[in-house]
């Protein structure tokens, strides 16, 4: 059988759509953690500038953006890390530190850091949607287009709009913590490839019953 992924250190996997790109073999940036087989999807720069989408990262507050395996994310996504963040709590949100000489520009006493970014695996982001500091995305969910994500989304679901919201699980509560358990992105991934077809089937029962643990 002819394998169905390319090898995972290529960055145009796909020759027949070169926009997409595995963008764990294109970033640079030590605080952006890519998981194997995710995938960048942009006509515009064949997927090799996703960096360019990760906004307000700056090094001394040492925040991370997380993303798991087999996730597929569409054009013109944005995550807006810490850095993007302003004083609410006194009068005034201008970020006087930026512009005065001696001060740090980001007082983290000032200014709450809300932590790592992290997209699960398994998860489909469509396009345009934007995701702000510190958000959790749990495996296996979907992130409609143009949706702005501004609190955690839990495994399975469904979320669209701005603020993103929970519009549909995909699977009932049992259904999902089977899935949990059994990770199929941790699998190796000749198994994954020689299982595609049952990965896809709508009858999910017959996945769960082969590889529950």
């Amino acid at each position: 059988m002819k394998l169905l992924f390319k090898n995972k250190d290529e960055v145009h996997p796909q020759p027949k759509v070169p926009s997409l790109c595995y963008i764990n073999n294109v970033v640079k940036n030590p605080n952006i953690i890519i998981g194997d087989y995710t995938y960048y999807d942009d006509v515009n720069s064949n997927g090799e500038d996703f960096e360019k989408h990760v906004t307000h990262f700056y090094p001394h507050l040492g925040d991370k953006l997380i993303i798991g395996k087999f996730c597929s994310i569409a054009r013109g996504v944005e995550f807006v890390m810490n850095g993007a963040n302003h004083p609410m709590d006194g009068v005034s949100a201008f970020p006087f530190g930026i512009f005065i000489d001696g001060q740090p520009a980001i007082p983290k006493e000032i200014v709450k850091n809300k932590g790592d970014t992290v997209i699960g695996n398994d998860v489909w982001i469509g396009q345009n949607a934007t995701f702000m500091p510190g958000v959790k995305v749990g495996d296996g969910s979907i992130i409609g287009a143009n949706a702005v994500v501004a609190k955690d989304i839990p495994p399975y679901a469904i979320a669209v709009g701005n603020p993103a919201r929970v519009v549909k699980m995909r699977f009932d509560d049992a259904t999902i913590q089977k899935l949990l358990k059994i990770n199929w992105w941790d699998l190796p991934v000749e198994v994954i490839e020689a299982n595609f077809e049952l990965l896809q089937d709508k009858n999910i029962e017959r996945f769960i019953a082969k590889f529950s643990k």
